[in-house]
């Protein structure tokens, strides 16, 4: 052994020492990669990964996007950028990814409210159906109902009641027109036969100062959002609007309790260009799933009242056209 170490270290010109580190290296690169199932994306021409967020920094959408890019990139073993190009709700943004080429290097993140984009929008610049394929649900969570504590009423059962008897004078407040708030209550109009009128804001932070204000009654909003300003008492909760109690606080209600089958998540998932080969999009779906389970990234979905899903593209593509149809029969409806 003596002798083969000599030999190596003066015959190569390396020394014993560096060898042993390089050695290791791999070892542990193959151990990494046994342990995740993940390699490089493995094409001729490496580069950048882009995510883009087709809405402004800060928001929900662009911070877990933010949250997961390091590790993506570290298990695809390229560099990743996120890439905010937002308007028309997100349409300019998705509309990018969905003309860009399917070599995994191109990836878009979309919240719940994505779905409702070709029945609010008709003439979007692409096909969203057809243009567009899931990698995976990153997260979800529920909203809350919630009121103004001057309007006296406890449950779902009370308010439905209470707007039943004040048909188009009840209001509801929303983060803009075709947010996920937006949509929740016209759901909850339609399955309630109730008729509260809607009242668009310019985002959530001044819907939610008139909802304390008492300027207007009702407003659904983020469930971790929402716990401080309900242990203060400036606003009161009645339900959830998840199929099931929330982990969050079990001690609220679901809509669904009181209207069966009342389901209406916040959530946020990964696209690519439909374009993408079965082998690319499962390379990024694992390291996704990975990046996901992450203890660091679970702690930030939980802070934002979100819990990670990491499903398989076929199950976020089957889950994503329930969703446009969804909202497809919601947006008709409601005459939107």
């Amino acid at each position: 052994m003596h002798a083969f170490v000599e030999r190596f270290s003066f015959s190569n010109g390396m020394k014993f020492g560096s060898y042993f580190w390089l050695v290791l290296s791999f070892c542990l690169s193959i151990s990494v990669n046994a342990q995740t199932g993940v390699n490089n994306l493995n094409v001729p021409n490496s580069g950048v990964i882009k995510i883009i967020v087709p809405y402004p920094p800060g928001g929900g959408t662009d911070i877990i996007a933010r949250a997961i890019s390091q590790k993506v990139g570290e298990l695809l073993q390229q560099p990743v950028v996120v890439e905010n190009r937002n308007g028309a709700n997100g349409s300019i943004g998705s509309a990018f990814v969905a003309k860009a080429a399917g070599d995994g290097f191109t990836l878009l993140v979309v919240p719940a409210g994505f779905s409702a984009n070709p029945s609010i929008y008709p003439n979007l610049p692409f096909d969203q159906k057809k243009d567009l394929t899931g990698v995976t649900m990153l997260a979800s969570g529920p909203l809350v109902l919630v009121v103004n504590p001057n309007v006296k009423v406890k449950n779902t059962r009370e308010l439905i009641s209470l707007v039943k008897s004040k048909p188009d004078q009840f209001n509801y407040a929303s983060a803009g027109m075709g947010s996920l708030p937006h949509l929740t209550a016209e759901l909850f109009n339609l399955e309630a036969g109730t008729k509260m009128v809607h009242i668009p804001y310019k985002g959530a932070g001044p819907a939610v100062i008139d909802l304390m204000g008492g300027i207007v009654p009702v407003y659904f909003m983020n469930i971790l959002q929402a716990k401080p300003l309900i242990a203060e008492g400036s606003i009161r909760a009645l339900a959830v609007t998840s199929p099931q109690r929330s982990s969050i606080d079990p001690e609220l209600p679901s809509i669904a309790e009181e209207l069966p089958g009342f389901d209406m998540m916040n959530w946020y998932g990964v696209l690519a260009p439909a374009s993408t080969s079965k082998e690319l999009l499962d390379k990024v779906n694992q390291a996704v799933v990975v990046a996901l389970n992450t203890p660091k990234v679970k702690e930030k979905l939980n802070q934002e009242g979100m819990t990670v899903v990491g499903n398989k593209p076929n199950d976020f593509n089957t889950f994503l056209k329930k969703e446009m149809d969804k909202y497809s029969r919601i947006v008709k409806q409601a005459g939107l």
